[in-house]
This record gives structure tokens, C-alpha cells and sequence, in this order.
């Protein structure tokens, strides 16, 4: 049987990272069944917040059962689409889970996109309390005035956060301004240090034509209608999508409920989903870029497992 090369630290931590669309989900894969060839057990931990809702397989490009191909998944569906979702709570989880794996002799591999969830595990950084009733405050205000005029309020005191927030995101946007409140501070001063480490790690990104990109994620979110969003999302209803403030304001799944009640066209949805899609990839985009620790790779390019390998001192 093929051995582990010589060096090669089964227990350090791996994170595959980029934007929407560039095959991280396959990339991460392949590095988990090349090490189980090499006899080294590894476990893939999913960064991908809206893939933590049970149900929310379409809209989210969730890996089948089937599609994982045997590999051990952890944080997928750990969530109803009533439940919050929070990077904080994420790194309370996702933390134990990775040392426990790394006791276990098992690699950890992350693999995800969320911004603001990979940082919370892989940089050193603990967050900011919490005021309940202020927050309970801007909950209301969001629903009475909208996520723009919220957008609008962190733009006057934080100009710095807002830049970093889609003014669509009204839940971020709440939490910048719940920071800024009990902080003191603007909530680029708490965001978590992009180059501090919490423990040794290998992190590969995957990029590419930003042209070829867009057009990748527009055909994803026509095949998500094709596929059937729209019956996933009607299933999801009666779970309660509705009344979850993180799910329901989900990139694909709020289109798809304006459609269902009316408010949109198809056709608008579509548009709608694909421009934030989108939009969503160059912030994902501009917040990987500024990490100095990730090695990136070309995802059009038919030789970049060969090259994650030689990163990992695998090849």
C-alpha cells in the first residue's frame, strides 16, 4: 500500500477556500480520497453557511449523499431553516470538532466560501458580545424600514464596514451595528485578523477569468430552477423558511419566495439571483485576496489537484 510521504503532518489542519463556483466542493474531494488512499483517514468540514440548513440542497449546491462519494462530512444539514446562524456560533462548533478530528488522527479539511465563518475558525480572534435588547431593537427596525436604510445607518458611522456588507444583507449589516454599539469601536476594528493564525495550516484557494466565472454562476442558477428550487423552496415553507431570518434571506431562496407569492416573475428572480450571485462572488473575491497565507490556484486548470498536492507536500 502506498505510503504517507515522509514529513507529511496527518493532523495538520487543510482549508480549500475561494468564491461561489470555482469547485472547491470537488477539489476537497479528491484531497480527501488521496489520502485515504495513503491509508490516512480525512474528514471534510463544510464552510458553507447556507449548506448547514437541512432541506436547502438546490438553492446551495449541497453535495448529494451519493456525491460525497464516502468521504466523512461533517456540518451539513446540522441546522433546521428555523434556527439562526451565526460565525460565532460556528467557531464554537467547528473549533472542538477540528481538534477532536486532529486527536483522532483523522486531517481535517475545511472547505467553504463564507467569508466571515472561515476567518472565525483559521485566524486567532474572539467575538464581540452581545446587547439582546438592542439587538432586538435593530430586528425591528430592519423589518419596519428595510435592509437599505439600515445599510444606510452603518454607512454614516462605519463607512469602512458598509463598504464590506451588501446593503441586501440586513442581518450583517444588524450585527456590524450591534458590534459598533457595544464596542465602541467601528466593526472593522473587531473583524478577526486576516494573518494571525489559530494553529498551523495549509490553505488553498481557487480563482480564476472573472468573465468565465459570471458566466459559470449565471448557468448555475438557471440549473437551480431547471432542477427544481422552486419545489424545494415550497417544501422548505412548510418547515418554517419563512419565519428563519438567516435561511429565508438566503441568495436564491428569497427570489424564490417572492416568485411564490407573486412579487417577482421567473424571470426577474432569476436575474435577480444571478446578479447577487454575482455581486456576492467579487466580495468573496476582494476578502480571499487580502489573505496572504492562501496559495491560489487556477480552477480551469486541468493540472490543479497535482499542484494542491504538491502544497500539501503530497505530490
Amino acid at each position: 500500500m502506498p505510503q504517507l510521504p515522509e514529513g507529511f503532518d496527518p493532523t495538520k489542519l487543510i482549508a480549500v477556500v475561494g468564491s461561489t463556483g470555482t469547485g472547491k466542493s470537488e477539489l476537497g474531494l479528491k484531497i480527501a480520497e488521496h489520502l485515504g488512499a495513503l491509508g490516512q483517514p480525512a474528514a471534510i468540514i463544510n464552510c458553507d453557511s447556507m449548506q448547514f440548513y437541512r432541506g436547502m440542497n438546490i438553492g446551495t449546491a449541497k453535495l448529494s449523499v451519493e456525491e460525497r462519494r464516502g468521504v466523512r462530512h461533517e456540518l451539513l444539514d446540522w441546522l433546521e431553516v428555523t434556527d439562526d446562524s451565526a460565525a460565532a456560533g460556528y467557531q464554537a462548533v467547528a473549533r472542538p470538532m477540528i481538534e477532536q478530528l486532529q486527536s483522532d488522527g483523522i486531517t481535517p479539511i475545511m472547505v467553504g466560501g463564507s467569508m466571515l465563518y472561515i476567518a472565525a475558525v483559521l485566524n486567532t480572534f474572539e467575538f464581540p458580545g452581545n446587547d439582546e435588547a438592542y439587538r432586538a431593537k435593530l430586528e425591528a427596525d430592519l423589518i419596519e424600514h428595510g435592509p437599505f436604510e439600515m445599510h444606510r445607518r452603518l454607512a454614516a458611522v462605519d463607512p469602512i464596514a458598509a463598504s464590506r456588507i451588501i446593503p441586501e444583507n440586513g442581518r450583517r449589516t444588524v450585527r456590524a451595528l450591534e458590534i459598533i454599539h457595544v464596542t465602541g469601536e467601528p466593526f472593522a476594528a473587531a473583524l478577526p485578523d486576516e494573518v494571525e493564525s489559530w494553529q498551523p495550516l495549509t490553505q488553498i484557494g481557487l480563482s480564476g477569468d472573472r468573465e468565465d466565472l459570471r458566466a459559470r454562476l449565471e448557468t448555475r442558477v438557471h440549473l437551480m430552477w431547471q432542477n427544481g428550487l422552486l419545489d424545494e423552496v415550497r417544501e422548505l415553507e412548510t418547515k418554517g423558511l419563512r419565519a428563519g431570518k438567516t435561511a429565508s434571506r438566503a441568495i436564491g431562496y428569497a427570489q424564490a419566495l417572492a416568485q411564490l407569492d407573486g412579487e417577482m416573475t421567473e424571470a426577474d428572480a432569476i436575474a435577480d439571483t444571478v446578479r447577487l450571485t454575482q455581486k456576492y462572488a467579487r466580495r468573496q473575491i476582494s476578502w480571499f485576496k487580502r489573505d496572504p497565507r492562501i496559495n491560489w490556484l487556477d480552477y480551469a486548470d486541468p493540472n490543479n489537484f497535482a499542484k494542491a498536492l504538491e502544497l500539501l507536500g503530497l505530490g
